[in-house]
């Protein structure tokens, strides 16, 4: 990697940036995020970037609105600067549940937020594992979603060779689970659900044998861990011998830390796109996995112009 390129960091996830930057032995880029006391957004870029390749990497994590509003100054700020080509880097895609009209009168925020990104500057996406696959529909610009898969099969090869069955949590995620199973040679299974509202579901019964089997649930997000709890007892009573899961992004919001201390399941395997909250690292059920390679070498993929495709496998 040389000069002509230039890895900036968001406030949402420093340490991640830097391990990126660590894997492609370049810096860090010299911004820095600020906040005037009324709360405003400040970008200051302290190098030149004109003519440059520059990757802003930030996720869109909680605060999810401070978040997304310093990427779109950055991107401003790099755009009014003369770089030659601006690729936000989003680890983790925020709204991408709002990605429908499911019900009158709703918004589809996820669209709204490719429209942002899109007007703000940004020439290119990367991002991971998109709650829906459509959303690069969204955009009119190349947008890369890379799979957290890899990094996820090699931890689960070495941890669970026998008697693994993935557990789709619900019919949407029959292919994400399909994904998991084929490679791993082992059997699947489905949890059908009944979702009353937004961040509860009742479970209604185990579509598969999972009967003395070490059960996999296989999903791209944890927020709440209501519908992933509901899961691990399902499975449980339905003879499973033990439950771990395994997601992308782990939000961990509201009583998720709770949920998961007080379950029966056995871990929660997740990746580092989110910062991991004090409280979810001390429950001790929380294993996470580094994407940095992955995203490293994504970027220099975009960098130098080649194939990214074989990324997605």
């Amino acid at each position: 990697m040389n000069s002509s390129i230039c890895i900036l960091a968001g406030n949402s996830h420093r340490q991640l940036t830097e391990s990126i930057c660590a894997i492609l032995d370049c810096p860090v880029g010299r911004g820095e995020v600020k906040r005037f006391s009324d709360g405003e957004t400040s970008v200051d870029i302290h190098e030149s970037i004109r003519g440059k390749d520059i990757f802003i990497v930030q996720s869109t994590c909680s605060p999810t609105n401070e978040h997304l509003m310093e990427l779109l100054v950055m991107l401003d700020a790099t755009k009014r600067a003369s770089a030659k080509r601006i690729t936000a880097v989003m680890p983790y895609f925020g709204y991408a549940r709002q990605d429908r009209k499911a019900s009158p009168r709703a918004p589809i925020t996820a669209k709204l937020v490719a429209n942002l990104l899109t007007v703000s500057g940004a020439d290119r996406v990367l991002t991971m594992d998109l709650h829906a696959g459509q959303i690069q529909g969204f955009f009119d610009i190349p947008v890369d979603n890379l799979y957290a898969k890899p990094v996820m099969l090699n931890y689960i090869r070495d941890k669970f060779p026998d008697d693994l069955c993935i557990v789709a949590p619900d019919a949407g995620g029959v292919e994400r689970a399909r994904a998991y199973a084929k490679p791993l040679k082992a059997d699947l299974a489905i949890i059908d659900k009944r979702r009353e509202r937004a961040n509860e579901s009742n479970v209604m019964h185990i579509i598969g044998d999972v009967k003395n089997k070490i059960c996999l649930i296989v999903d791209d997000i944890v927020d709440t861990a209501g519908t992933l709890t509901n899961g691990v007892s399902a499975l449980m009573d339905a003879g499973a011998s033990k439950v771990v899961a395994c997601c992308t992004h782990p939000v961990l919001s509201g009583p998720a830390i709770s949920r998961l201390t007080s379950s029966s399941i056995g871990e929660l395997i997740v990746t580092d796109t989110i910062p991991l909250r004090d409280e979810a690292q001390a429950c001790g059920k929380v294993t996470v996995l580094t994407v940095a390679p992955l995203l490293a070498e994504a970027i220099k993929r975009i960098y130098t112009g080649s194939s990214v495709s074989e990324l997605f496998l």
